[in-house]
C-alpha cells in the first residue's frame, strides 16, 4: 500500500489490506486512523477487522469514519485528538485518501496554522481534490449560530454553548453536574469548562436552557444560573413531570408550578440571544416536558433524534410514548433540510468517535428508525428496542434534583445534602 507523506508525522492512504498494516509497522508508522465508515463497498474489510490487523502488527488504531459530505467539527478535533494520541507516525486511510487529508487540512485551518484560501492549492501539491473542504469552510462562514459542543463521557451526554457572532451574546444548553453515584460526590469540572470557554471567547450568557428534565445525569443550570445571573428556561410541561415525580418521591413540599425556573416555554414561543431569533417547538415522546430550541439554522434535539447511525430516544421513562416521539420526529424533519440538528447524546456505536451534529436531510436519508419506516413500524420499532433497555443508573437520583431546575437537596440539620431513593417504585 503506498502512501502519501504529508508532514514529519502523517501520511495518507487509501484502503489498505490485512498485509499493509506489517507494511506500515515495517515502515516505522506507530498507528493507523481509519476514516472511512463500515459498509460503503462489498469486500471492505471494517472497523473490527483492522483494529485486529493493527493489533497484530503492533499499531494503535483509532476509527474516525466520515462521509465526505457531512464532516463536522467534532471529525476534525477526533482526528487531531487521535493524531495527538500517537506516538509516532500516523498513517490515515479512506478509500482514496482524500477523507483523511480533508480532516487534517480543516483542522489546519480552524486552528489558525492555514488560511482557508490555501486549502485546495494544498491538497492539489499532493495529488488531491480537496474542494470539498472548501465548500465546508464558504458554509461555515456563513453559519449562525456558532455552536461550541461539550462531551461528557460519563453519561454520553452533549452540552452546548450556542452563541450569535455579531453581539457576542450566547445560550447554554443542557449543562451538565458532575456526580459520581459511587462516591456521592459532585462536582463543577463540566460546567466550569464552559465557563471558561464563555471567558476566553468574550461572550455574555443570555440564557440558560435545558431541554427537558434529565434522567442520566444532574443539570449545572441552577449552579450556572448563580454563577453568571443569566435566566433559566425549560418547557412548560415540566410541571407534568414535576407532578409525576412528586408522587413517586412522595415529596409533599415539592414545587409544582414549574416555579424553579426564570421561564417556562410553550410551544411556538420565540425569545432572542443577541440578534439571532430562537423559536420553540413541543416535542415530547421521550418525556413529557421536551423540547427542541431552533436558533438560526440549527435545532437542539435533544432526545428525539440521535446521529443517523444510532437511531432514537427511547420512550419508557414515565410518561413516555413512541407516538408521541413519532410525532415529534415528523414535525422535526419538516424543518429545511440543511438545518443543523444537535442531539443531545451520542453512545458511539461500533466504537467510533463522539459525534452529534446532523442535518434533517442526513435524518432522512441514513437513519434506520425513520428512512423508509411509517408510524406503525416507528413505534413497534421503538417498543420493542425499550424493552430491552434497562433503567439509566442515575435515574432516581437526578430527577428529584432536575426537577427542581438543577437544585441539589437542601442539606440538613449537620451540613450534609442526601438523595432520597424510592425502592420498587417503577
Amino acid at each position: 500500500m503506498t502512501s502519501v507523506k504529508v508532514n514529519e508525522l502523517l501520511s495518507v492512504a487509501g484502503q489498505p489490506d490485512a498485509a499493509a498494516f506489517a507494511a506500515f509497522a515495517a515502515d516505522g508508522f506507530a498507528a493507523v486512523i481509519n476514516a472511512r465508515p463500515d459498509g460503503e463497498e462489498p469486500g471492505q474489510p471494517g472497523n473490527t477487522a483492522e483494529k485486529a490487523s493493527a493489533a497484530a502488527a503492533g499499531l494503535a488504531y483509532s476509527f474516525v469514519p466520515v462521509k465526505g459530505t457531512e464532516i463536522t467539527e467534532a471529525d476534525i478535533r477526533a482526528f487531531q485528538a487521535a493524531m495527538a494520541e500517537a506516538k509516532g507516525p500516523v498513517v490515515a486511510h479512506c478509500k482514496s485518501g482524500t477523507r483523511a487529508l480533508t480532516l487534517h487540512a480543516l483542522g489546519e485551518v480552524l486552528d489558525g496554522r492555514m488560511k482557508p484560501g490555501d486549502v485546495e492549492a494544498f491538497g492539489q501539491n499532493l495529488g488531491f481534490d480537496l474542494a470539498g473542504a472548501r465548500r465546508f469552510l464558504e458554509k461555515r462562514a456563513g453559519q449562525a449560530p456558532h455552536v461550541k459542543a461539550f462531551f461528557e463521557p460519563r453519561t454520553c451526554s452533549v452540552q452546548y454553548v450556542v452563541s450569535d457572532p455579531a453581539t457576542k451574546r450566547c445560550a447554554i444548553i443542557d449543562p451538565v453536574l458532575d456526580f459520581d453515584e459511587m462516591s456521592g460526590a459532585t462536582a463543577m469540572a463540566n460546567a466550569d469548562a464552559i465557563l471558561a470557554h464563555i471567558e476566553s471567547e468574550g461572550l455574555t450568557v443570555e440564557w440558560i436552557l435545558d431541554t427537558h428534565p434529565h434522567a442520566d445525569h444532574f443539570s449545572a443550570a441552577h449552579y450556572l444560573h448563580e454563577k453568571t445571573g443569566a435566566p433559566t428556561a425549560i418547557g412548560a410541561h415540566v410541571t407534568d413531570v414535576q407532578k409525576l415525580w412528586k408522587e413517586i418521591y412522595n415529596w409533599p413540599a415539592l414545587k409544582t408550578d414549574g416555579s424553579q425556573w426564570d421561564r417556562l416555554f410553550a410551544d411556538g414561543d420565540t425569545f432572542e440571544i443577541g440578534a439571532l431569533k430562537a423559536r420553540v417547538m413541543f416535542s415530547p415522546g421521550h418525556t413529557l416536558a421536551s423540547i427542541t430550541y431552533v436558533i438560526g439554522d440549527a435545532a437542539f434535539v435533544h432526545d428525539t433524534v440521535f446521529t443517523p447511525d444510532s437511531g432514537t430516544a427511547r420512550t419508557d421513562f414515565p410518561g413516555g410514548s413512541a407516538a408521541a416521539l413519532w410525532q415529534s420526529i415528523q414535525a422535526i424533519l419538516s424543518l429545511p433540510e440543511e438545518t443543523r440538528l444537535f442531539s443531545g447524546h451520542d453512545y458511539q456505536p461500533g466504537g467510533r468517535h463522539p459525534r452529534w451534529e446532523s442535518t434533517v436531510a442526513a435524518q432522512k436519508r441514513a437513519n434506520p428508525h425513520i428512512a423508509g419506516i411509517d408510524e406503525a413500524a416507528f413505534v413497534a420499532l421503538r417498543q420493542a428496542r425499550d424493552r430491552t433497555l434497562p433503567k439509566p443508573k442515575l435515574m432516581l437520583h437526578a430527577l428529584q434534583v432536575n426537577i427542581r431546575g438543577g437544585r441539589l437537596p437542601d442539606p440538613e440539620e449537620n451540613g450534609r445534602r442526601y438523595l432520597k431513593i424510592p425502592l420498587d417504585a417503577l
